[in-house]
């Protein structure tokens, strides 16, 4: 595999990473992904190796800092870890946006699932990808093919494993449609199902989604004793998978983001800020990934207001200065009005949360989407035959 360590390891502590889009990003990843299965027209930037099936492991909430950080924890993942290397997950890091990039191979700016919260073009509302808003067809905010429809066309088996209850959801739809879904509600069943599901057929794509980790960081913090011994059982949810899919399946195991734990003197709150309200129609993203949309003429004022009070807490952007500068990668023009008017990034552990508007999303402990190493980094694992 290319270490993609190697690629951006001029980073400096005090600049974004910036995701390394075309050559080491999850959208890179899951193209390699289909040329290692022989599909059609697919590219292998990372060079993975052939195969017949292969089964990808996503764990929400894993990133490689913290995966590092608790190697006597993981004793399995860190033993795949020794050769493995490190992806960035593409800007905004957080589950929207990376599960996008997985599900179709293409970057943020492509797909357009461009974060949490982000406007309806001419409209007033923000869309929560995560809720979704039935008013809007998942197939026409992201038409291009999955992973899965590019796979099944091919003639390969394609199957997703995860809790029966995203098997609808509008994120599902927009971004992993083509999918033979298998529902699973646990551990056992997810390593169940999916060796199952591979052994159906001679060549076969499986992906197996878990996301207890990420729900336990946001709730207690990346760095809770909580946070450690569910590391553990997710290591044991990975050796249990690569003893149980059959003989010869390539085994990659990644993630869609890391995470930061935000102390309480490191959070911004907007809805006591009257500088961070003043011009601003809607406040989409989330607490370390804000698009901040402007009301009609005041999106220069907005900029430099929340540049003013931020200080060095955030890289704050205009929408063509964030474009410009490759946070989202190329962008379609169809889903430039998506992006707010101004783009933040948290910097270190901090955050612009909102506790009046969004009380549930402020009071989290671990957080992410910035363009920080604990945010963008994310494992790249395999167990290859």
């Amino acid at each position: 595999m290319t270490t993609a360590g190697a690629v951006n390891s001029g980073e400096q502590a005090d600049s974004p990473v910036l995701p390394g889009y075309g050559r080491s990003t999850l959208a890179d990843f899951s193209e390699s992904l289909l040329a290692s299965l022989a599909v059609p027209g697919a590219a292998n930037p990372l060079g993975l190796a052939p195969a017949g099936r292969a089964c990808l492991l996503v764990v929400d909430g894993l990133g490689w800092d913290q995966l590092r950080a608790q190697q006597a924890g993981a004793p399995f993942l860190s033993r795949l870890a020794e050769t493995g290397c490190w992806l960035t997950a593409g800007f905004p890091s957080t589950t929207v946006t990376s599960l996008g990039s997985l599900g179709t191979a293409s970057p943020p700016g492509q797909h357009g699932l461009l974060g949490y919260q982000v406007r309806v073009p001419s409209t007033g509302r923000l869309l929560n990808a995560l809720r979704w808003d039935k008013s809007v067809d998942p197939r026409r905010w992201q038409p291009h093919a999955t992973i899965f429809e590019r796979t099944a066309a091919a003639g390969i088996g394609a199957f997703r494993i995860a809790s029966g209850a995203f098997r609808e959801s509008g994120l599902s739809v927009a971004a992993m449609r083509g999918a033979d879904y298998r529902p699973a509600e646990t551990p056992g069943a997810l390593v169940a199902r999916t060796a199952m599901a591979l052994a159906e057929q001679p060549r076969a794509l499986a992906m197996v989604y878990t996301g207890d980790l990420d729900a336990t960081g946001h709730a207690l913090g990346c760095t809770s004793a909580a946070w450690q011994h569910q590391l553990r059982h997710v290591d044991l949810l990975a050796e249990q998978l690569a003893a149980a899919i059959p003989a010869g399946t390539a085994l990659y195991i990644t993630a869609d983001h890391g995470m930061v734990d935000v102390p309480q003197d490191g959070r911004i709150d907007a809805d006591a800020m009257p500088a961070l309200r003043s011009g601003v129609a809607l406040l989409g993203g989330e607490p370390r990934a804000r698009h901040v949309y402007a009301r009609p003429g005041a999106a220069a004022d907005v900029l430099a207001a929340w540049r003013d009070t931020l200080g060095d807490r955030a890289w704050v952007a205009s929408r063509a200065e964030a474009i410009g500068s490759g946070w989202f990668g190329p962008v379609d023009a169809r889903v430039t009005d998506r992006i707010g008017d101004v783009v933040v990034a948290a910097r270190g552990p901090s955050a612009v949360v909102a506790t009046v508007a969004e009380p549930r999303e402020s009071a989290l402990v671990g957080m992410h989407g910035s363009l920080t190493a604990a945010d963008q980094r994310v494992p790249l694992l395999a167990q290859v035959a």
